[in-house]
C-alpha cells in the first residue's frame, strides 16, 4: 500500500475525525479542510472541521457551518480533540501554527495524527506524515490522496469546489512558480468532476466593499514606500488606520500582490498593526528573491520562497526602520534601479 491508501486505512478505521488546519485561516486551509471533510464523508464516514479563528469574509459563499472555532466555541473544541481517534493536521507543519489554545490540546492528544502539508522542515510530531513543499497547495495533496489511494471516481463538485479554490488562492490565481504541469492535471480533474471554475473565479474576485476599496486607495496612495536601489516596495497600516476604514479581516489580503504588480518589484512587503503586534505579508517574485529566509530570520515567521508571513512586537516606524535596515542584505543593490 502507498502512504495515501495507509491513510484512507486509518479513516475507515476511526471512530471520531477531527480536521485541523493553522490559525489565520485562508483559502487553502479553509478548502482542503472542507474537501477533506466530504471525501471522508463519501467514504462512509463522519468527521469534524475544528479551526482556531474565523476565516475572512471574502471565504464565506462557501459552507463554513461545519467548521466549529476554537474563538468562538473553545468547550466545543475541546470536547471533540479529546475524544478523538484521529487527528488530520492540514497545511500547517508545527503545532505552534494552531495557536496556543489549541496547540495544547494537539499536543496533548494521544490518538494517531496525520499531517498534509506543503511547508518546509516539518516538525515530527504526526503518525502519518505527507509533506510535499513542491505542491501548489495542500489542497492540491487531497486531490493526490483521493486519486492515489484508489478513490478518484468519488471526486465530485461538492468536493471539488473548495479544493479548486484553495488551489486557486495558494497560487495566486495560478501565477506563482509553484504551479507545475502536476497542478494544471489536478485542476483538469477537479473540472471533469463538474466544478464551475468560473463560478469560483466571480465569488472570489466580486466580493468587494466600499471600506476595503477605500483602505487599499489610501494604502496604495499614501503608504506605498518603494526602496528603489532594491526594488522592494513596503506598506504599512496602523491600527488608527484600519479602523479608519473600517477594517475587516482580508481586506489587506491582496495589496502585497498589488504592490509586487509594479513594474521592476522584486519583492512586497506589507504590515498592519492587528492584536498588539505587526502582522506581516512578504511576497516576492522569481526562485533568485527569496522571502521567506528573512521572514524566519527577522521577523518569527517563514513558509514559502516567493509568499512568507512573520511578526513584529515594535511600533510601526520601529518596524519599518528595521526592514529599511535588513532589506539591502537579502536584496541587495541592484546597478539600475527600476523606477515606478
Amino acid at each position: 500500500m502507498n502512504i495515501y491508501q495507509d491513510i484512507v486505512a486509518e479513516i475507515q478505521a476511526a471512530e471520531h475525525i477531527v480536521i485541523t488546519a493553522h490559525k489565520s485561516a485562508d483559502g487553502d486551509s479553509i478548502g482542503s479542510s472542507l474537501g477533506l471533510l466530504y471525501f471522508i464523508e463519501k467514504l462512509g464516514k463522519k468527521a469534524v472541521v475544528c479551526h482556531p479563528d474565523k476565516a475572512p469574509d471574502f471565504l464565506y459563499w462557501l459552507d463554513t457551518s461545519s467548521i466549529i472555532l476554537m474563538e468562538e466555541n473553545p468547550a466545543e473544541v475541546t470536547a471533540q480533540m479529546k475524544k478523538a481517534d484521529l487527528i488530520f493536521c492540514l497545511d500547517y507543519n508545527a503545532t505552534s501554527r494552531v495557536g496556543p489554545d489549541m496547540q495544547v490540546l494537539l499536543e496533548t492528544a494521544t490518538c494517531k495524527k496525520i499531517m498534509i502539508d506543503h511547508h518546509l522542515n516539518p516538525e515530527d510530531f504526526t503518525t502519518l506524515t505527507v509533506c510535499d513543499p513542491t505542491a501548489s497547495s495542500t489542497a492540491q495533496l487531497i486531490v493526490d490522496l483521493i486519486e492515489t489511494s484508489g478513490h478518484l471516481t468519488l471526486l465530485d463538485e461538492k468536493i471539488g469546489t473548495p479544493l479548486y479554490l484553495g488551489i486557486l488562492t495558494d497560487t495566486g490565481t495560478f501565477r506563482f512558480n509553484s504551479v507545475k504541469s502536476h497542478t494544471h492535471e489536478v485542476l483538469a480533474k477537479i473540472l471533469a468532476a463538474g466544478v464551475k471554475h468560473d463560478l469560483i473565479h466571480e465569488k472570489l474576485s466580486d466580493t468587494n466593499t466600499e471600506s476595503r476599496l477605500r483602505l487599499q486607495g489610501f494604502a496604495m496612495s499614501e503608504k506605498l514606500e518603494i526602496l528603489y536601489d532594491h526594488n522592494v516596495a513596503i506598506i504599512s497600516l496602523s491600527k488608527e488606520e484600519l479602523a479608519k476604514y473600517n477594517y475587516r479581516k482580508g481586506d489587506t489580503d491582496n495589496l502585497a500582490n498589488l504592490a509586487l504588480s509594479i513594474k521592476g518589484m522584486r519583492a512586497a512587503i506589507v504590515f498592519s498593526e492587528r492584536d498588539g503586534i505587526m502582522k506581516i505579508s512578504f511576497r516576492s517574485k522569481g526562485t533568485q528573491n527569496p522571502v521567506n529566509i528573512l521572514a524566519k530570520e527577522h521577523f518569527d515567521g517563514g513558509g514559502h520562497a516567493n509568499a512568507s508571513g512573520g511578526m513584529s512586537d515594535l511600533t510601526v516606524e520601529e518596524t519599518l526602520e528595521k526592514l529599511r535596515r535588513v532589506i539591502p542584505t537579502y536584496f541587495p543593490k541592484l546597478s539600475i534601479s527600476s523606477e515606478a
